[in-house]
């Protein structure tokens, strides 16, 4: 057990820094970028529901479903389950007179989930949180003596966390994870006049730290000997986090890189070298109902006080943050889990979808996101382990008051593997 702990800790911290690969969303030049899912595969090809737990798999979402990890009604069997996801997203960007076409790849979680004792279950890992990877520009005036303003990023905030779930009374069990996150975000703003050689940069880093806490609480009583209720309640806590800022502005003659003056900015006699940055809290009610591992239903409602969002460094002017909210609905059906003459009737088969407010007023317009998933989780060997594809398609934005509106095409894949860590011997 040691061995394969030690091993799973070496790949989450050496490949962490690939945990965040970016972006291609215009999106992502608001706040603190494109946020991410958050949530394994499995729950995010059920709408990005996160209230289901079961025995063998990793919940992102909702830290008290580690309680329900590892075999019931044995002291002898203890589970860790290793999981990580990758995913494609091909993005269509469309504006009122233009369009084009892009994607990114990205690694989108690594995970670990141990089994301590019936009803007691930890999990550590390592989740993007935001994406930052934009690049676009805007002009101002008649053609001929057009003001072009360029504006590019990249980089994005991270999670390291470790979660605690435990079932304290019968059906009931509480969750907490403790998040730090850090992360770097680089802007550069360009601005130049046609016709004009000399022009003017503006560079900003933040690096950005700081820690966050999320509970759960779960109640799934059983309405008969097959079939549960399942019901979740979880708050994100605000988290003030920290930002620690850099700022370089100067000229050039004819490109960025010829640059012909640089000033360093004094940010600390403004009192903006260390800054902070406020994600409000995020609370989530959900409902669903199901037969044990065969079929499941569920719904889940999250809303946001996103008006209380705030970094003072990066200013942005055209952006009104609101209140958001999700609604997602979602569910599964394996037709028989332990059959022997089908496979296919071992797959598990998901569905949802998703209605996002998203909390970003841009030019006057709400910029909301729906999204379609459905997926497949294929067993492998012993049904304990499996291999997770989704699918997702979806939109987000507008063309209206100069927008641009994104058509998606997502492909997930995930990987939940489960072996046996400790079995107590047996002396004849």
């Amino acid at each position: 057990m040691i061995r394969k702990i030690g091993f799973a800790i070496i790949c989450l911290f050496t490949t962490g820094m690939y945990a965040q690969d970016g972006s291609v969303s215009p999106y992502s030049y608001f706040g603190l970028g494109e946020l991410r899912s958050g949530s394994t595969v499995e729950n995010q090809m059920m709408g990005g529901i996160g209230m289901y737990a079961d025995s063998i798999h990793v919940n992102l979402r909702n830290p008290a479903a580690y309680s329900k990890l590892g075999v019931r009604g044995r002291d002898d069997f203890g589970i860790t389950t290793y999981t990580a996801g990758l995913s494609y997203k091909q993005t269509s960007l469309k504006s009122f007179t233009e369009s084009q076409t892009t994607a990114v790849t990205n690694l989108d979680y690594l995970s670990v989930g141990l089994t301590v004792k019936e009803g007691l279950g930890v999990g550590f890992g390592i989740i993007p949180y935001s994406s930052v990877g934009y690049n676009f520009e805007d002009l101002v005036g008649v053609e001929g003596s057009q003001e072009i303003n360029q504006y590019s990023g990249e980089g994005g905030v991270n999670k390291a966390y470790v979660s605690v779930g435990y079932e304290f009374a019968k059906n009931l069990s509480l969750g907490v994870t403790l998040n730090y996150n850090f992360g770097r975000i680089e802007t550069l703003k360009v601005q130049s006049t046609e016709g004009v050689l000399l022009g003017s940069k503006d560079e900003r880093v933040s690096r950005i730290n700081g820690v966050d806490l999320n509970y759960a609480l779960s109640y799934t009583p059983a309405i008969d000997e097959t079939h549960t209720l399942h019901t979740s309640l979880r708050i994100n806590t605000q988290a003030n986090l920290t930002a620690r800022n850099t700022q370089r502005i100067g000229s050039f003659i004819g490109s960025p890189t010829q640059e012909r003056f640089v000033n360093e900015v004094d940010l600390l006699s403004q009192g903006k070298e260390d800054t902070g940055v406020t994600i409000p809290t995020t609370t989530t009610l959900g409902i669903g109902y199901g037969k044990d591992m065969q079929w499941f239903l569920g719904v889940e409602y999250s809303f946001q006080k996103l008006t209380d969002f705030s970094n003072d460094f990066l200013e942005i002017d055209n952006i009104e943050y609101k209140d958001a909210s999700t609604l997602a609905l979602g569910g599964f059906y394996t037709p028989e889990r332990n059959s022997f003459g089908s496979y296919f009737k071992r797959v598990t088969y998901r569905a949802g979808l998703r209605l996002e407010k998203t909390g970003m007023y841009v030019n006057e317009k709400d910029i909301n996101n729906f999204g379609i998933t459905f997926g497949l989780g294929l067993p492998l060997g012993n049904n304990l382990s499996n291999l997770n594809l989704g699918f997702e398609y979806g939109k987000r934005g507008t063309t209206a008051a100069d927008l641009i509106e994104e058509s998606y095409f997502k492909v997930n894949l995930g990987l939940s593997l489960n072996d046996q860590w400790f079995k107590k011997r047996k002396i004849n």
